[in-house]
């Protein structure tokens, strides 16, 4: 691509905050419909089914060393209550997941859940209608996870008649309660009741009630509960409210009242009783009453924001120090609700698997010599060629500074980070399109300068970072500052909760050739760069993630955030669901700008940016020319984007009508290819 301004790179995680993974352990590395056809049947094991709770729940205590469900046991795959009955209150341990929409007989019925379960839903397909979960005295060793609990609600807003909850717990012990969407019960969403304690509440959506999340009814300050990464909205009030709680972490949580609705939040967070909270970096939006606290409880309160709140805003006393019992990383409270918006709820790509799974080859890199492998080219070079089955390569946590080239002849390859946060696996390297090559044949030109190449079919990449640290302010000399994090060049890749990260010409999408096919879909992740830095001729969806802008390397503001090169009659990039923002100055950026690739004026290049939140680094006039080609010529639209960063349609920014839009869905965009499919 013709050469921009030089960009200089600072660290590798950029102005996003620490850690955006949308997920407190390990997403899967098998994908597509659970396996087993017929109900109750056992199923092929995946890489979610490892993963293990993080906050208290993960604490060693009451003889349970953290909280990993159900992973010893079977994993079977339910679609009745009859089935999804028999194996939650089973004596053995089984991971359950719940293909389908379940709903209760008798409306409100809460299965009585035994220890050591994984009761997951099948990617966005889990649904429980009309009742839930109840975790009775002892039980312990449970995750609920990535299902949506809902419509149990009996027509009586302050419904004192009807105990029917979500999930229910009296006196139980290490729960983990991640990525759920919860709404419209009868009484309480989650209840943690009468001595529960080591439990976790994570990246859930909770919403449309009244009584939300409650914690307590007991005299007794012994509970430990962590509480993060959830969002609350349109909830009236225990969001949550914390009674006699002797540890009660709560962090990078968003709390919203929606205005103009008929739910108005009573109050925010509630510290009651003997309560000792810590209350950190959560986004409070709207609300009466934000932070409460009893006069016998204490509140330590630091790094929350608070926007258009009124009423009581509380805290005071000595709490705790969280570190003392786990370690944790902490969002920038300014991105908690892009962050949540994006990657709270279930996810495609949890309690997935397919018969490829039970196969799968699982290859362990790790730089201290524990894994099989210390380099990830080295776990690729080891795949045969013309696999047929998915070879999963897990990355331990660390800084692998190396390039990875997947070739063509080694398709279905997972390389997977197998950390708590994708922050933790980071593989990174700083050649640019104008570095020589130590053979002295030249220089690596922008497709050779990437990190990860991929010119393999059925690719995916989970839970990592991807960066390119080419420091441009000490190479000014160089001509051609282009420096590519990932390239793919191949078709039906599979990009989930990962960070691509570089400056210009940061994620290359590209085609095995002009003529060929290369579908990719992005999901829950993160793009930072400044210059073109999502470019290139394939048909791809970003869908439901964070595109950040960064400043150049001295200090400007300016860049543009596409460059597609789409041949005529194919489809070029989507953009859905997602965020873009960024600390960089307001109006410097544009959304995008047409790549004809060699002065091709046989391409049509395309960027639809739609139901998208924009920063105010937006220009008005969001689309410009390149290289003599105007982009009105060409294919660009918005649909539906909101900030303020957003506009009016105009001969300067052209809007999609609502039948165009109908017409440009990620369906549209992926012909027939299902991405969860592995």
């Amino acid at each position: 691509m013709t050469a921009a301004v030089g960009l200089a790179y600072g660290t590798v995680f950029g102005v996003f905050g620490q850690d955006a993974r949308p997920e407190a352990s390990a997403a899967g590395t098998a994908t597509g419909t659970a396996a087993g056809t017929a109900t109750g049947t056992a199923s092929g094991t995946a890489a979610w089914t490892d993963d293990v709770a993080d906050g208290f729940a993960s604490v060693d205590a009451l003889g349970q060393k953290g909280t990993y469900g159900g992973r010893d046991g079977r994993t079977v795959t339910v679609r009745t209550q009859a089935d999804l009955e028999k194996y939650a209150t089973a004596a053995e341990p089984y991971v359950i997941v719940v293909a389908g929409t379940i709903t209760m007989n008798p409306k409100g019925k809460e299965i009585k859940v035994a220890s050591d379960k994984t009761i997951v839903g099948s990617g966005t397909s889990g649904h429980i209608v009309g009742g839930g979960f109840f975790l009775g005295q002892g039980v312990h060793n449970v995750i609920i996870r990535n299902l949506t609990i809902r419509d149990s609600y009996h027509g009586t807003w302050n419904d004192k008649e009807h105990d029917w909850d979500a999930v229910q717990m009296d006196g139980a012990h290490h729960v983990w309660i991640d990525h759920n969407d919860l709404r419209h019960m009868a009484d309480g969403l989650i209840d943690s009741r009468k001595d529960t304690t080591y439990v976790t509440v994570s990246w859930n959506r909770l919403s449309d009630n009244n009584k939300t999340f409650g914690i307590g009814w007991t005299e007794n300050v012994t509970a430990d509960l962590t509480i993060h990464h959830n969002w609350f909205h349109e909830t009236e009030q225990r969001n949550p409210s914390t009674d006699n709680v002797a540890h009660a972490h709560l962090y990078n949580n968003y709390l919203q009242d929606v205005p103009g609705t008929d739910i108005t939040t009573a109050y925010g967070n509630y510290a009651r009783g003997g309560t000792r909270m810590v209350l950190e970096n959560s986004y409070f939006q709207g609300l009466r009453n934000p932070v409460t606290k009893d006069t016998t409880a204490a509140v330590v309160q630091r790094g929350n924001v608070f926007s258009g709140t009124s009423g009581r805003n509380e805290s005071g006393g000595t709490a705790f120090d969280p570190r003392a019992y786990y370690d944790y990383t902490l969002d920038r409270a300014a991105d908690v609700p892009a962050l949540l918006r994006s990657g709270a709820g279930p996810r495609a790509a949890i309690g997935t698997a397919n018969a490829l799974a039970a196969e799968a080859t699982t290859l362990t890199v790790a730089k201290d010599g524990t894994g099989r492998y210390t380099s990830v080219q080295k776990a690729v070079d080891a795949v045969p060629a013309g696999n047929t089955a998915r070879v999963v390569i897990a990355v331990k946590p660390g800084t692998y500074r190396e390039t990875v080239k997947v070739p063509a002849t080694k398709p279905h390859i997972t390389i997977q980070g197998t950390g708590a946060s994708r922050k933790d696996t980071v593989i990174v390297f700083g050649n640019a399109a104008g570095t020589p090559k130590p053979d002295g044949s030249g220089t690596y030109g922008t497709g050779g300068s990437a990190t990860v190449a991929v010119e393999a079919d059925d690719f995916q990449a989970r839970n990592l970072t991807v960066s390119n640290d080419f420091d441009e302010a000490r190479n000014q000399h160089l001509n051609g500052h282009q420096a590519v994090a990932l390239r793919t060049a191949a078709d039906r890749i599979v990009l989930d909760g990962v960070i691509v990260s570089g400056d210009q010409d940061t994620l290359l999408l590209d085609t095995a050739s002009k003529d060929a096919l290369g579908r990719v879909h992005m999901s829950n992740s993160y793009v930072i760069g400044n210059v073109d830095f999502i470019f290139g001729r394939a048909t791809a969806v970003i869908d439901r993630s964070v595109i950040t802008l960064k400043k150049r390397w001295n200090g400007t503001s300016a860049g543009y955030v596409t460059a597609p090169s789409t041949p005529a009659h194919r489809k070029g990039f989507l953009i859905t669901r997602s965020t873009v923002n960024g600390d960089v100055s307001a109006g410097t950026f544009h959304l995008g700008r047409p790549w004809h690739a060699g002065g091709d004026a046989t391409l049509d290049p395309q960027t639809t940016v739609r139901d998208t939140s924009l920063s105010a680094a937006v220009r008005t006039a969001p689309w410009t020319d390149m290289g003599g080609f105007s982009w009105k010529d060409d294919r660009f639209a918005e649909y539906r984007n909101t900030g303020p960063g957003s506009g009016p349609a105009g001969t300067d920014r052209p809007h999609l009508t609502d039948a165009q839009a109908a017409g440009q869905e990620p369906a549209d965009w992926l012909g027939g290819w299902t991405p969860t499919a592995g």
